[in-house]
């Protein structure tokens, strides 16, 4: 074999192609051999999806199938398991959970959400409520969560319970990966201000998770959820782009089509985030390259935070630069859609879904509390919490 991994990749792609033409494979088919073939994550061990190789190869299997006509996976409904909990069972995981979960995962088969959020601990998610109680080998989980993206679609979710109301809140909770068809799991929609019902309320009513589906240690959740954070905001914010892509292409493209509507203060306004766009860009490109030779760090909240305050900027910007047109709304029908497009739609569906983006992955607050404290160094803000059990916080 070659010394260049990007050689040896290369030949291995030829030859599954050879023997799994997308043309005339079986869908299903088609991706578990590309997961049995080490090529669905290259960077993951083999054996688990991948080849051991470095994390900036995937893109070329990913473009090299793409060409080839290969089978989509569903990531655009299965961004929680892809994104956040694949990496996490990875990190944490048992080699049977490892073994039982990525696979299905991957493929598309098994669509997860992640059960964190709740009415009382959305910001403050070290505050979380939700209690899960011993019995036997198994673990009786009761609470409500809400802004579970996708639940409805879901089969299973990662969850993050308290069962030690004992001690501090950091160290009471506990990370499960919950089956989404338990009987005990009612899930609700929550209609947004666009209309949609992307996000869940999620109610568990003396849920049962085998002790077998716990990741991690009893007491090391919040350390995991962390984990999962990180991959989350880097998913939100820190994927590599080409130049115009997203909210700022979708501006350029309407002031380019639309000359009438140009005036001297809406063209400074979008010089401006074109070039705070073009910034971000290059940032997530060195966070990548980050990436590929350790774990997300605090840099993905940083990203997180510019890709929100661009996209509520640039949405205004294109809802101003259409006049009149910008308010009128295509449709506000409620709908459960499987996935959903930050530019997807019209420019006041546009505007509206913006407005989440400080919100979910992480409110901007508290991103901005992360980077003043793990990258810039701040002093941390006094905590009136601190060492007090979970049991006796206010609530």
């Amino acid at each position: 074999m070659s010394t260049d991994p990007r050689n040896d990749l290369n030949v291995r792609i030829e030859r599954f192609l050879a023997e799994y033409p997308p043309a005339t494979t079986e869908r299903l088919e088609w991706l578990r051999a590309r997961f049995d073939a080490g090529l669905a994550w290259v960077q993951y061990p083999e054996g688990l999806g991948g080849l051991g190789l470095p994390r900036s190869l995937q893109a070329d299997v990913d473009a090299a199938f793409a060409a080839a006509g290969g089978h989509d996976n569903r990531s655009a409904v299965n961004g929680v398991g892809l994104g956040m909990a694949a990496p996490t069972i990875l990190a944490f995981g048992t080699e049977e959970q490892k073994k039982r979960f990525l696979r299905p995962m991957w493929t598309g088969e098994e669509i997860w959400c992640q059960l964190f959020s709740e009415p009382g601990a959305g910001s403050d998610l070290a505050a979380l409520g939700t209690r899960a109680v011993r019995d036997g080998d198994t673990w009786v989980v009761n609470g409500q969560k809400v802004w579970t993206s996708g639940a409805h679609n879901a089969q299973w979710a990662i969850l993050l319970a308290r069962t030690n109301p004992d001690v501090p809140k950091h160290s009471g909770i506990t990370y499960f990966l919950c089956p989404m068809s338990d009987p005990g799991v009612d899930v609700r929609p929550l209609r947004q201000i666009t209309g949609e019902a992307e996000f869940n309320e999620v109610f568990l009513d003396d849920v049962r998770i085998s002790d077998d589906h716990r990741l991690g240690a009893e007491g090391e959740g919040w350390k995991i959820a962390n984990a999962t954070l990180n991959n989350e905001r880097v998913a939100i914010g820190g994927r590599p782009a080409p130049r115009e892509d997203g909210m700022v292409g979708v501006v350029a493209r309407n002031w380019r089509e639309h000359p009438e509507r140009r005036t001297h203060a809406l063209h400074d306004r979008l010089l401006g985030l074109w070039v705070e766009a073009e910034v971000a860009r290059v940032t997530s490109i060195r966070l990548a390259q980050k990436l590929a030779v350790g774990q997300p760090g605090p840099e993905g909240s940083a990203m997180k935070l510019t890709f929100a305050r661009l996209n509520q900027a640039l949405s205004g910007l294109e809802v101003e630069l259409n006049g009149a047109d910008g308010l009128r709304a295509d449709d506000w029908t409620e709908r459960r859609p499987e996935s959903f497009s930050f530019t997807g739609r019209d420019a006041t569906f546009r505007y509206l879904r913006a407005k989440g983006n400080s919100i979910e992955g992480g409110t901007s607050e508290i991103l901005k509390n992360i980077v003043s404290e793990r990258v810039l160094g701040l002093p941390a803000e006094a905590r009136a919490d601190k060492n007090v059990p979970w049991k006796e916080l206010a609530r």
